[in-house]
């Protein structure tokens, strides 16, 4: 994979990055949140994203960060702005100047899915790349592997907020990739993903338990509302019908909560029901890759 397969570039997006926003995302690099309880999206925004405070920013140089491309941008003749996702601070958008000379040492090494020592230095939103080193000892993707993995990484980019480190979230993104790499389902390795991805930006809720703290019934009927959590169908309001998602078995509900897609049911619930999370926290955003898998009936 060359460096200009590392990202689906265009240059209004590195415009965008330029001036300190990722394409398609608010200027901080996340959808606008709301704090204090699941965010509610307006019509045709990207979707809200509940964070934490930012870190805040350092002027001084770090050195040797792990983290991994997510994607890249052309920027002006020779250069190319990275979306790193690094593990002790988070997303970051940095400029690696010359990558795209013949001779650049960063033109072999800026690859996805591929463990990187990241350093970098400067104050401002985006900073300069000064070193990029690959660590090794991964395999790399390739066929539906590939694609999960661009699936994986646009998830990445539409709900993690810029320099909000998510330790925990970076070391299943890395379990992920090797999964995927080793050929294990994908559909198992997507749906354990997306649960953790919800929990780290926070928007997963307790599977087990309905919204008035009972215990789910593996023989009962629920439902999951966006805002509140698991809905037993017998207890909704009959006005609620029309707004609520997918009716889900608690047998599968309570196989999500602990990890286990080892029952078909449970896949295909699974799937929708992620599908319809997804698609409400990002306000009906479209995710190419999500499209490009479902038409190979992968996801």
């Amino acid at each position: 994979m060359g460096t200009n397969d590392v990202g689906l570039g265009h240059p209004e997006e590195a415009r965008q990055l330029d001036a300190g926003a990722a394409p398609g995302l608010a200027p901080d690099g996340a959808p606008p949140g709301a704090s204090g309880g699941v965010a509610q999206p307006a019509p045709g925004d990207v979707a809200p994203t509940r964070r934490r405070a930012a870190a805040p920013r350092s002027d001084h140089r770090i050195a040797e960060q792990p983290g991994f491309v997510l994607h890249a941008y052309p920027y002006r003749e020779t250069s190319l702005i990275i979306d790193v996702f690094t593990r002790a601070h988070g997303r970051l958008a940095l400029v690696a100047k010359g990558a795209k000379r013949p001779h650049s040492a960063l033109r072999g090494v800026l690859q996805t899915f591929q463990p990187l020592a990241l350093s970098w230095a400067g104050k401002s939103e985006m900073r300069t790349l000064t070193k990029a080193e690959w660590v090794g000892g991964m395999r790399p993707l390739a066929g539906d592997a590939l694609l999960c993995g661009f699936y994986v990484n646009e998830l990445l980019v539409r709900f993690c907020a810029r320099e909000d480190p998510h330790t925990a979230l970076f070391d299943h993104y890395l379990l992920t990739l090797t999964r995927l790499a080793h050929d294990e389902p994908a559909v198992q390795v997507l749906r354990s993903f997306e649960r953790v991805l919800l929990r780290e930006t926070g928007y997963a809720m307790s599977l087990d338990r309905t919204v008035t703290r009972q215990h789910v019934v593996a023989g009962r009927s629920y439902v999951f509302d966006p805002e509140r959590g698991v809905c037993d169908v017998e207890r909704l309001e009959p006005q609620a019908d029309a707004l609520r998602g997918p009716v889900i078995a608690g047998q599968t509900l309570l196989d999500m909560e602990r990890d286990d897609y080892s029952r078909a049911q449970t896949v295909a619930q699974s799937k929708t029901l992620m599908r319809f999370l997804l698609n409400t926290y990002l306000g009906g955003a479209p995710l190419a890759t999500r499209q490009i898998l479902i038409d190979l009936q992968n996801l």
